[in-house]
């Protein structure tokens, strides 16, 4: 076994989530202002109830307000353009997020759009995508992708110029503001995916490695460069041998953990980072909007 750093996504969330509530705790103090986080939850999805529970939960611990609109499965289009609406005139709201899937008959492109591109604090308005992609200041970023480049920053210590990372995936969830972020940090980019012609190749010239294609167990540890930082942001679902299931990300993290410096685990990894950043989008939203400087996380 390699003495790989396993990177403790729960641990980082947790100090993220203590920075956020200092920053939050400064913005009353100083300000008299107290972020709002609002999501819309359209459906029963269980998945999604369950995250939005929790999103709930680490808001208020956060010291933000949290206000939550559940809809039914049967909700119009219009309607939740409605409510979007009136959440973007709210004074008391600095972030929406419309928790995602949405039933098949709403058109998710059109909800998306409908959002404040200043109270996205999911990052995914194609104005703050086109902040992300020019290097704009006063984009909101994608929670996951975030999540990813503030764990590489501390474990390079701030410093990853001139290192050489591979993003397998391009969504524009993950993949794409992932390479744009990368980019911003001086790294030279590759951003690699199904159609590439010889990936493993590709991921063995990497210092970096962000594995975000949906695909368990995808990326072997004999792809790997001696000594590369592995970021797993799958989240997969299969069959045990023995019956049940497991959860694996998109990195064969045994064969990995032998040939990696560091790496994320799955579960614990990438996944407690989302909602922590998403406190942190909303933060930032909160103190744009009243023309004040975001704190540095």
């Amino acid at each position: 076994m390699s003495d790989a750093k396993i990177i403790d996504g729960k641990a980082f969330a947790a100090n993220i989530r203590e920075k956020v509530a200092a920053g939050v705790e400064k913005l009353k103090s100083e300000n008299g202002i107290t972020p709002g986080l609002a999501v819309v939850l359209v459906g029963e999805d269980p998945a999604s109830q369950v995250y939005v529970r929790n999103k709930g939960k680490q808001t208020v611990e956060a010291g933000m307000e949290s206000f939550e609109f559940k809809m039914s499965e049967d909700t119009t289009q219009d309607a939740l353009l409605a409510k979007v609406e009136e959440l973007n005139n709210d004074p008391k709201v600095n972030g929406i997020l419309v928790q995602l899937p949405l039933p098949k008959h709403i058109d998710e492109e059109a909800v998306l759009s409908a959002i404040n591109p200043d109270k996205d604090v999911d990052g995914f308005h194609v104005i703050n995508v086109g902040r992300l992609n020019t290097g704009m200041a006063g984009g909101l970023v994608p929670c996951t992708p975030l999540g990813c480049i503030l764990m590489l920053r501390d474990h390079f210590d701030g410093d990853l110029s001139g290192k050489k990372a591979v993003v397998v995936g391009r969504s524009n969830i993950v993949g794409k503001p992932m390479f744009n972020l990368l980019l911003q940090e001086s790294c030279t980019v590759t951003v690699a995916h199904s159609r590439t012609a010889d990936l493993p190749a590709e991921v063995g010239a990497a210092d970096i490695v962000v594995a975000a294609v949906g695909r368990p167990e995808m990326v072997k540890g004999e792809w790997l460069k001696d000594g590369a930082v592995v970021i797993d942001v799958g989240i997969n679902r299969i069959e045990k041998p023995e019956g049940g299931t497991r959860l694996v990300g998109d990195v064969d993290f045994a064969s990995a953990v032998e040939k990696a410096s560091a790496i994320t685990p799955v579960p614990g990894g990438v996944g407690p980072m989302t909602i922590a950043c998403l406190l942190v989008n909303t933060l930032t939203a909160a103190c744009q909007q009243n023309g004040l400087e975001a704190p540095k996380m």
